[in-house]
Order: structure tokens, then sequence, then C-alpha cells
């Protein structure tokens, strides 16, 4: 048993870190925001361990990201950047964690040999952790980037955050699924 919870931390530092350093492979968007492949690792661990060890996996991540700078911050007192930080690196990359919902219906599509079956559970498991962190990114934008916007604030902030979530949710869906459909025992913890 100590041994499981041994390999458990393990995998989520591994994934976490290569999280991280996945997130220096992107395309940064001209208005901001930048497209990558950080969520690959955190979905991995969703889909192989269950959505606690992606959520600490997610949470792993945004905590690299903060403690070595690699964060944007708004230009408000104190207070405001450390609740603005935690949403937006924290709670964010946690909140895709929660695509392991799908893992079940993977796995008994991998035991059913349904490749579409997997890949339907990626691409819904996908879809979940990142509209939820696209929400949170909308809310942040919404409280703490809001004196930019020219007009609706709610409209600035979904546009914006829209233009690099939905490719991050499309590279990210075609390579998980690509990954978990060619390479089923990513996800099997015991092979």
């Amino acid at each position: 048993m100590r041994n499981l919870r041994v390999l458990l931390m393990m995998e989520i530092a591994i994934f976490g870190a290569l999280g991280y350093v996945l997130d220096f492979v992107a395309f940064k968007m001209p208005q901001g925001g930048s497209v990558s492949l950080v969520m690959i690792p955190i979905v991995l661990m969703a889909f192989r361990r269950g959505v606690l060890a992606g959520v600490l996996t997610g949470l792993l991540v945004g905590l690299l990201q903060i403690v070595t700078g690699v964060i944007s911050v708004t230009p408000l007192s104190f207070g405001f950047v450390v609740l603005q930080v935690l949403l937006d690196y924290l709670v964010a990359y946690g909140l895709v964690g929660l695509s392991g919902l799908m893992r079940g219906r993977y796995l008994q599509a991998s035991r059913e040999h349904r490749t579409g079956g997997m890949i339907m559970a990626v691409v819904i498991g996908l879809f979940i952790g990142s509209a939820l962190r696209y929400i949170t990114h909308v809310v942040t934008g919404i409280l703490f980037f809001g004196m930019f916007a020219e007009g609706n604030v709610l409209i600035y902030s979904a546009v914006y955050n829209a233009t690099y979530m939905i490719p991050v949710f499309l590279v990210a869906a075609v390579v998980c699924s690509t990954l978990f459909a060619a390479a089923p025992k990513l996800v099997d913890t015991k092979a």
C-alpha cells in the first residue's frame, strides 16, 4: 500500500513537471494567452489515476508556474494579485483534472476494444476540463482585467479567453485522442 502511494506521488510529480515544461512549447497569441500542450499531462493523469490525481497534477502545474514567476498578473493591489493568481493558475489548472470524470467510460470502451468510445470519452473529458478552465479565466478576466475592456466586460473576457482556449482544447483533444487510442496501456495502471 505504501509503495502505491509513493508511486502515485512520483507520477503526479513527473506529470506536473512535464506539464510545466510543455507550457513552454507554445504559440503566443498576439493579444495575449498562448496555445500550449500544458493540459496533456494533467489529462493523462486524470485518466490514468482518477480525478483526484488529475486535480493534484493540475494544482502542481499551477504552483510550478507561480513559484517560477511564469505568470501574468493584474496591476492592482497585492490582495487582488494573490486572488487572481490563485484563480488563474491553481484553480484553473486544477479544474482540468476533472476531465477524469470520463475515466470510467474510457476504461469500459478500452475493455470492449471500442476505439471510437475511447476517443469520445477523452474528448468529452477534455471538454469538461477545458470548459471549467475557460470559465475560471473568464471570471478572472471580468474581475481583474476588466479595466482593459472596450465595451461589455463579459463579452470582452469571453472572447479574449476563447481566442486561446478553443485552440488549446482542439490541440489537446487531437493529441490525447491519438495518444490514448494508440497506447491505451498509458491509462492502464496495471500495465
